[in-house]
């Protein structure tokens, strides 16, 4: 029963951490543009890359 002295304060402690965090990306505004990440995230930003004139000469 001793570790119970540690066990909750540490359970609580940890608790209002894991709020805090939540609270401050809250404030922050990181769930404001939840659809816009998705998408960026499987965009392609790299444009298309023309075939060097040596590999295309190659395939023919």
């Amino acid at each position: 029963m001793e570790v119970m002295v540690i066990l909750v304060p540490l359970a609580l402690a940890l608790g209002l951490l894991g709020l805090a965090g939540f609270l401050w990306s809250l404030k922050s505004g990181q769930y404001e543009d939840l659809d816009g990440a998705a998408w960026r995230a499987i965009a392609d930003d790299d444009p298309p890359q023309d075939t060097p004139p040596d590999l295309a000469q190659a395939k023919h």
